[in-house]
C-alpha cells in the first residue's frame, strides 16, 4: 500500500499546487487547514455511498437538503428547492435542459446569452438541441446589455441568462432589468453565480453594497452556485436552485418502461459518489456564516488592492471593476498576456491566459481565494517582474503567411495527418508533453479562427488522452 501511495505523491509532484494560494485558476484555497482535513475525512467515510437511491442511503438526503437549505438562504429564496450537482457546468446544463422541457411547445426552443456567458451555455446549446442567441456587452463595462437581450427574445425563447460575475470579466450583469423583461414575457431567467453565489451575500452581509442577482429580483427563476469555489469544498460539488418546487419539476428525469428497477434521477448522472456531497456539507458546516463572511472579505479586500496595483503597473490596464474576487488584465503594445503569463509561472505563479474575442483583446484572468490575499505582495511584486521581463522581450511574433493560412483553414476538411501537422506547427507535438513556454502557442492559437481553436485542441486533447 505504501508503494502506491508514494507513487501517487510522486505523480503529483508535476501538478500545479492546490495550496498556497500561487494557483489562481481552477482551484480556491480558504488557507484553513482544519477546513481541508475536516473534508478528506468526510470523502473518506462517504467514498462508497451512492446518491442515485436517496432512500436507500438517507444520510445523503439529509446532506442534500441542508445545504440547499443554506444556499437557498443566502440567496433571497424562502421557497426556492434544489439540487446538489457535479459543478457549475452541470447546474448549467440542467438549468437549460429543465427549462427545454418546460416550454414543450416549442418544437425550436432558444435562449438568450450574453456573449460572455459561461461556455457551459453553448455545451449545453450543443448537448440539448437549445440554439444559443448571443448578444454583444457594453464594450466598455463588459455588463450585459438588457435592452438587447429583451430585444433578442421571440417565441422560441425559453431561457434567458444573466452572470453574477461573469467569468472573463468578473463582473455582474444587470440581473434586475434583464429579469424583469423575461418575467413580463414569461421567460425563465437563470443566474450563473457559480462563482459569486457564494461570496456577494456575504459580503453583503458585511455592509459591501453588492449588485442585485438573486431571488430577490423578481423574474430570476433558477441560480447556480459552486461549493468548490468560494465555499471551499473539495471538488465535485455545486448547487442549482430553483425559486419554486414547480419551476424544479421538468428537471427530474423517470423511466419505468423497461424490466429493470425504475430509473428515478435528479441530475445528469445516475450513480453519484456520496462522498463530495459530505465534503461539502462538513467543510460549511465547519467554517459557517461568521467564518465565510470573514473569507469573502479577505478575498474581495485582496481583490479590489491587486486591480489597484495592477492599474498602476506600466503597460497593464483592468478589464471591467472588479465586483467580487476575479480580475482581468490586458497588456499595452509592448508585451503580450501569453509572455506574462510564462514569466508568472517562472516566478512560481499560474495566471490563466484567456485568447482575444472578437474585439475584446487577449487578457489575463487572476482568481484570487483567501489563502492568496496573505502573499498579495509577493503577487503584486511577481507581477511587476513578469511584465518588466515580457515587454523587454516582446511580443511574439507569428509569421502573416502562417497567420492567413490559419483564417483560411477549414477544420471540417482535415483529417488526423493534417492535424498532426498542425499540432507540430503549434508546439503541442504529439500530445506526450507541453512545451515549457506556452506563449508561441498561445499566440498562433490567438489569431486561428474559434472554429479551428476548438479543432486543433481537441485533436490535441485525443492524443494526451491515450494510453501509453
Amino acid at each position: 500500500m505504501s508503494d502506491v501511495l508514494a507513487r501517487l505523491r510522486a505523480l503529483q509532484q508535476g501538478d500545479l499546487p492546490t495550496h498556497g494560494g500561487s494557483t489562481l485558476a481552477y482551484v480556491y484555497d480558504s488557507g484553513l487547514a482544519e477546513a481541508d482535513e475536516i473534508g478528506r475525512q468526510a470523502l473518506a467515510l462517504y467514498g462508497a455511498t451512492n446518491g442515485l437511491d436517496p432512500t436507500v442511503f438517507p444520510s445523503l438526503r439529509t446532506l442534500e437538503n441542508d445545504l440547499v437549505g443554506w444556499a437557498a438562504r443566502l440567496l433571497q429564496g424562502p421557497d426556492a428547492v434544489g439540487t446538489v450537482t457535479s459543478g457549475g457546468t452541470e447546474s448549467i446544463l440542467l438549468a437549460v435542459q429543465t427549462a427545454r422541457d418546460a416550454s414543450p411547445g416549442v418544437t425550436s426552443p432558444s435562449m438568450v446569452l450574453p456573449s460572455t456567458a459561461h461556455a457551459a451555455f453553448h455545451k449545453a446549446a450543443h448537448y440539448f438541441g437549445v440554439r444559443a442567441v448571443v448578444v454583444d456587452v457594453d464594450p466598455d463595462t463588459y455588463w450585459a446589455d438588457g435592452e438587447a437581450m429583451a430585444a433578442a427574445c421571440d417565441d422560441t425563447t425559453v431561457l434567458v441568462v444573466a452572470s453574477a460575475p461573469s467569468y472573463a470579466h468578473g463582473v455582474v450583469d444587470p440581473v434586475r432589468e434583464i429579469a424583469e423583461a423575461a418575467e413580463a414575457r414569461g421567460i425563465r431567467c437563470h443566474v450563473d453565480a457559480c462563482i459569486g453565489g457564494w461570496v456577494l451575500p456575504y459580503l453583503r452581509a458585511d455592509g459591501v453594497k453588492v449588485p442585485e442577482f438573486d431571488f430577490a429580483v423578481p423574474g430570476v427563476t433558477s441560480i447556480s452556485v459552486d461549493l468548490h469555489k468560494y465555499a471551499y469544498t473539495p471538488k465535485g460539488a455545486s448547487i442549482l436552485l430553483h425559486r419554486s418546487a414547480d419551476l424544479r419539476r421538468a428537471q427530474f428525469f423517470a423511466h419505468a418502461d423497461w424490466p429493470g428497477y425504475t430509473m428515478l434521477n435528479s441530475t445528469t448522472q445516475s450513480t453519484k459518489s456520496g462522498a463530495p456531497l459530505a465534503a461539502a456539507w462538513a467543510v460549511v458546516q465547519h467554517i459557517g456564516d461568521d467564518g465565510y463572511r470573514r473569507l469573502a472579505r479577505t478575498s474581495y479586500d485582496a481583490t479590489v488592492r491587486l486591480a489597484e496595483v495592477a492599474a498602476s503597473i506600466d503597460g497593464l490596464m483592468v478589464l471591467g471593476a472588479p465586483a467580487t474576487t476575479l480580475v482581468a488584465l490586458r497588456s499595452d503594445e509592448r508585451a503580450d498576456v501569453f509572455t506574462i503569463a510564462d514569466e508568472m509561472a517562472a516566478l512560481g505563479w499560474f495566471v490563466q491566459p484567456q485568447l482575444s474575442f472578437r474585439d475584446q483583446p487577449a487578457s489575463l484572468h487572476l482568481t484570487v481565494s483567501a489563502a492568496t490575499a496573505a502573499r498579495l505582495d509577493e503577487l503584486t511584486s511577481a507581477l511587476t517582474t513578469a511584465v518588466t521581463a515580457a515587454q523587454a522581450a516582446g511580443p511574439v511574433e507569428v509569421a502573416p503567411e502562417l497567420a492567413a493560412a490559419a483564417g483560411a483553414l477549414d477544420p471540417a476538411t482535415l483529417d488526423d495527418p493534417a492535424f498532426d501537422g498542425l499540432l507540430s506547427i503549434a508546439g503541442l507535438g504529439t500530445g506526450e508533453a507541453l512545451p515549457e513556454r506556452m506563449a508561441p502557442v498561445n499566440a498562433l492559437l490567438d489569431v486561428a479562427p474559434p472554429r479551428l481553436r476548438e479543432a486543433l485542441l481537441i485533436a490535441f486533447l485525443d492524443r494526451l488522452m491515450r494510453p501509453a
